[in-house]
């Protein structure tokens, strides 16, 4: 979400390793309105929680929201539908969500791609001959590598808030509603 957030020109990108302030998103949210941007681009990340709930434990954390995901219309789900709302309610502007996964894996290959891929098949290929399964090809630090499956899968990628791509983010007038 944070590299997302920062190709596709979010105003403010939250992730779970930043708890935010949705005084402060909406903050930053009505101050780009009053500047006479008529929309801002939130990017969410999946388990993203809010000062008050970093507080908690995570099973905490699970009840209240799924006690406040009740509304009137409908049940509220998701982290983005959540924030969409608090937002909605809090600053009167309309918002709306939108889930880009599936739009964003389309589209025609650059020239860095057609190599990358070449490199990672000749590098699977060079595997399969060597006959190591249960691999995943990587690039790490500009060298082609492999990865047992067992050692990265289901296993959380953290960003640490001292990042330098989120420091990059900041200084381009990114908020992270912290």
């Amino acid at each position: 979400t944070l590299n997302a957030g920062i190709a596709g020109g979010a105003d403010i990108i939250l992730i779970p390793e930043i708890p935010y302030d949705i005084d402060k998103v909406c903050e930053s949210v009505l101050k780009r309105s009053e500047s006479g941007k008529n929309f801002s681009i939130v990017a969410v990340a999946e388990g993203v929680f809010d000062q008050n709930e970093a507080q908690l434990k995570k099973k905490e954390r699970a009840r209240l929201r799924a006690e406040a995901g009740i509304t009137a219309q409908r049940r509220i789900t998701t982290a983005t539908n959540r924030i969409a709302a608090q937002i909605q309610s809090k600053t009167g502007l309309e918002t709306r969500t939108c889930v880009p996964g599936h739009m964003l894996r389309g589209g025609s290959p650059s020239a860095y791609d057609r190599i990358l891929a070449t490199q990672f098949g000749v590098h699977a290929a060079k595997l399969i001959s060597q006959e190591k399964y249960g691999r995943t090809v990587a690039k790490i630090g500009g060298k082609i590598t492999a990865n047992k499956l067992e050692d990265i899968a289901g296993k959380t990628k953290f960003v640490d808030p001292s990042d330098q791509l989120v420091k990059t983010a900041k200084n381009l007038g990114i908020s992270f509603g912290d």
